[in-house]
Formats: C-alpha cells, sequence, structure tokens
C-alpha cells in the first residue's frame, strides 16, 4: 500500500512510497483511510524524525478489517479515530478504544478535523468546570483548536473572548460564539475564570496577569517558540490561581476517548459544532500545502483525501 513516509535527507522531506500492510494489535481495528487533517506539531516532527518515520494521527475512513478481540465497530462502518502515528495511509491500525462511528451525515473531511484538535479544545475546557456564565479567554482562536473551543465554550454558556494575531483570522468567530475578539492577550479585557493558552512567550505572561483568583490557565501549547519568565510577584492578586499543562495522548484513558470523539461527532451531527475546514487537498499536496498551515495562513484545519 501507498503511505507519506519522513524523507528529511530528500529533496522533499515527506514522499509517498510504498510501505507494509498494517499488523493490527487485538485491540486495533484496520481503517482504510479516507481523509486525514495536518497539525502543525506533525511538520516540526517531520525535520526532526528519522528517514522512514511515518505521520499521522487524525484518520476518518471505513473499517475493512474489524478488531481481532470484538471490540469496536463491523467491517464497513464509517469511523474517525486517533492513532500514535502512520495515519497518512491508504490503510491504518487504529485502538477501538479511541475510535468513534460515523453517520452518513458527516462527512469524512469534517470528522478528520475531529481527534486532535476536537479533544484537545473539549478536555482543556474542562479543565475549568462549569462554565456557565464564567468568562474564557482562548488564545490562537482561528486556529484549529481554537475554532473549535470557541464553539464549545459558547455551548456551554461561557462569555467568550478570542484572541486572534491577523485581521483576516478574526472573520467568523463572532458566528462560532466570540462575544468579543482582540489581536493579542494585553487588550482583552479581564479577569478570565479560565484561559485557554498555546502561544507561550509574552502571551502566556500575559495571561497570568488575565486569570482571575481562582481561575485556571491551561497551557497546550508553544506556537511563539519563545519562553516565557515570571516570578511569583507576577501572581499579585491573582491568588489560587492555577497553572496546567495539558498533553493530548496524557488526558484520560484511550477508552475515554473513544467516547469524547463520539461526543464531538454528535455535535457536528446536530449542526452544534461546525469543523472550520480553511484548506482542502488530495494527499499528493501535503508538503505543498504545509508551508501555507506552518506560516498560519489558513485558518481552522487543513484536511487532505487519500485517492
Amino acid at each position: 500500500m501507498l503511505a507519506l513516509v519522513n524523507t528529511p535527507s530528500a529533496p522533499i522531506p515527506v514522499e509517498l512510497n510504498e510501505v507494509p500492510e498494517p499488523v493490527p494489535m487485538p485491540g486495533e481495528a484496520v481503517v482504510e483511510v479516507h481523509a486525514f487533517s495536518l497539525n502543525r506539531g506533525e511538520i516540526a516532527l517531520l525535520a526532526s524524525r528519522p528517514d522512514g518515520w511515518r505521520p499521522g494521527q487524525d484518520i476518518s475512513g471505513v473499517v475493512v478489517q474489524p478488531a481481532a478481540d470484538g471490540s469496536g465497530p463491523e467491517k464497513g462502518t464509517r469511523v474517525v479515530a486517533l492513532v500514535d502515528g502512520a495515519g497518512w495511509s491508504q490503510r491504518a491500525a487504529a485502538l477501538t478504544a479511541r475510535m468513534a462511528v460515523l453517520p452518513d451525515t458527516v462527512s469524512f473531511a469534517s470528522a478528520a478535523t475531529l481527534p486532535v484538535a476536537g479533544l484537545t479544545a473539549l478536555r482543556t475546557l474542562r479543565q475549568g468546570g462549569s462554565l456557565l456564565g464564567q468568562r474564557v479567554l482562548i488564545t490562537g482562536a482561528a486556529g484549529g483548536v481554537g475554532s473549535f473551543a470557541v464553539q464549545l465554550a459558547a455551548l456551554a454558556g461561557a462569555e467568550v473572548t478570542g484572541v486572534a494575531r491577523h485581521p483576516d483570522h478574526v472573520v467568523g468567530l463572532s458566528e462560532l460564539g466570540a462575544t468579543a475578539l482582540v489581536a493579542n492577550i494585553q487588550e482583552a479585557e479581564g479577569p478570565f475564570d479560565l484561559i485557554l493558552e498555546s502561544v507561550g512567550g509574552a502571551s502566556l505572561a500575559g495571561a497570568i496577569s488575565k486569570v482571575a483568583p481562582g481561575g485556571t490557565i491551561v497551557v497546550f501549547g508553544n506556537s511563539s517558540r519563545e519562553e516565557t519568565s515570571f516570578s511569583f510577584p507576577n501572581f499579585s492578586g491573582h491568588a489560587g490561581a492555577r497553572l496546567l499543562a495539558f498533553f493530548i495522548y496524557e488526558s484520560g484513558t484511550p477508552s475515554s476517548m473513544g467516547v469524547d470523539l463520539a461526543k464531538l461527532v454528535s455535535l457536528v451531527a446536530a449542526g452544534r459544532l461546525t469543523p472550520q475546514i480553511g484548506l482542502e487537498d488530495s494527499w499528493y499536496n501535503v508538503y505543498r500545502d504545509a508551508a501555507a498551515v506552518r506560516d498560519r495562513k489558513v485558518n481552522g484545519k487543513a484536511v487532505f483525501h487519500i485517492g
């Protein structure tokens, strides 16, 4: 079968190559992949991983071989799944515990946006507890995680402020549920009960100055690649505030990931959650399009179709 393989020593650092068919573990089903989405973190990994490494976390498609242990959906079922890697392939092995069934009304493209970005948005928001009537600040609001977080926070009854650096990135965020939009965190009118922070550097330092006493800052990225300097006096006036680090694969159990994916799918099917797809293309063009994702020229998610 064909798969996109890391080739950092070649002129193009990711190429379509012939690879062996997946050999699933007992709790894994083999999925014929129809679509996958690209995460910015995967672009960085292409430069650091060795030749032959196979990227890909977010996949959607059809089960062609059910799990040997009897778990998960039957052959022919449309699914979305989060995998550890090797998802940019014609077929991939996926844990049934990290899988959800797709109704016919949810496209493979929409579903492929959900695993990393959707689960991150859902699970970081949970760190704030009940959000009804709470004030939530979301950095990177126009990105894949951010656009989901804006919608989910608004659905939960929060007053949402979105941070988007580029003026053209704020288009549509109000319709998604943001009640206020700012270009940087310093412009946001705090305090906030929950802050989702993915930029790092000065943005993270600014988050500390904006969090309410007893509030929570969840750090799930560092897109600026900058360090943040702060000391105890920075927390003056913010007594009881928490600063939490979030990593998707360390959040909850594999089985709960499948449950949460199903929740996200049901919201999409009901028209209450709308994946923001800023780029949709063939997988033959992944490397060409990756530069636009890396340089933040794509609002929402980039999705690629196999075939």
